[in-house]
């Protein structure tokens, strides 16, 4: 019997068009012949089975179970692409955990710790070649007075984003003090961030992204890099999702000790937050000192052909197809 795979998208957030534009393509990748596929959209006006035709069918919470013509369908795994909450936020992995369905991303906690910008950096504080930039962590008490707050802390110029947010939406770049409040107000605005925000000191340098994952047989195995060359002040939304404005170059250009230190970054920070799946890390490599400083880590990558895991997976010598089998059967080892 073919494996039932539940492929979870959507969303309560502005990424959820980009949680569509994912699991579309994740779809078109998925074997058939080995998974049947159901496209389960979560949205805050309910869960659903979506068939090939539109047609929408409810999904029963209690057991995450789905009756077409009169026979109940149970999944055997979630394949989770739902970028945002609750898909990347640990929301629905307790969920999945409670009803015993087996799924391919990290597990509740770690996902919600991560969806934390600044608690994630201080948990990776200490990893050895590794740097975090300097910031501060706002929360909504701190509202009326985090302007000032800023400015007695940090040095111009600096980033200032929604401390749960992705897709680089509602982010700034600061460059002189009269801005900041104006970004301090877009970051704490974006929608279920959850009114906290991190302002960091500007990092400059060349950026990466690269992507790891463990594979059915427990193997961490870490992708080629990504550098990112963008026309924009920083990768921000457009620069990620409109064509043209950004220079994705992978593999990226790295001497061999550079390729050799960010793998024992990245594979240390996948062990050390307890990661499953595949995850994404995003870093800076700076200008005039060749030290690697964290961005962020994505535990729900975006999986456009266009994005970058895709692209490592065909640099790696993958096709699509297998990775996201090792995924599936990676999430269905006991």
């Amino acid at each position: 019997m073919k494996t039932k795979v539940a492929l979870v998208t959507g969303g309560y957030t502005g990424e959820a068009e980009v949680s569509y534009k994912s699991s579309a393509f994740v779809y078109s990748q998925l074997d058939k012949e080995k998974y049947d596929v159901y496209l389960i959209d979560i949205t805050t006006d309910g869960w659903y089975y979506k068939d090939e035709q539109g047609n929408k069918y409810a999904i029963d919470k209690d057991d995450f179970s789905v009756s077409l013509n009169n026979v109940k369908i149970k999944f055997d795994v979630a394949f989770i692409i739902l970028h945002g909450t609750p898909g990347e936020d640990g929301r629905l992995q307790g969920y999945f955990d409670m009803i015993g369905l087996p799924y391919t991303s990290c597990n509740a906690l770690t996902s919600a710790l991560t969806m934390n910008k600044g608690y994630t950096k201080a948990i990776l504080a200490d990893i050895p070649e590794l740097n975090v930039a300097k910031s501060v962590l706002l929360f909504e008490n701190h509202r009326a007075e985090a302007a000032e707050i800023v400015q007695s802390k940090l040095q111009l110029p600096y980033f200032v984003k929604p401390n749960a947010g992705g897709s680089s939406i509602g982010m700034s770049k600061v460059k002189t003090k009269d801005a900041l409040q104006e970004a301090l107000d877009k970051a704490y605005a974006a929608e279920n961030t959850g009114a906290q925000v991190l302002v960091e000191e500007f990092v400059s340098g060349r950026e990466f992204s690269q992507g790891i994952f463990r594979n059915a047989k427990g193997e961490l195995i870490v992708l080629p890099a990504t550098e990112v060359k963008t026309t924009r002040e920083f990768f921000d939304f457009e620069a990620k999702y409109v064509p043209g404005l950004t220079e994705e170059i992978t593999p990226a250009d790295l001497t061999q000790e550079q390729k050799e230190r960010a793998a024992r970054i990245i594979k240390e920070i996948y062990i050390r937050l307890n990661c499953k799946g595949m995850v994404r890390v995003d870093f800076f490599l700076e200008n005039g000192t060749d030290k690697f400083f964290f961005i962020e880590i994505n535990t729900i990558p975006g999986q456009t052909a266009q994005s970058f895991i895709p692209q490592q997976v065909r640099a790696y010598g993958m096709k699509e197809t297998d990775f996201y089998a090792e995924l599936i059967e990676a999430a269905l080892v006991k």
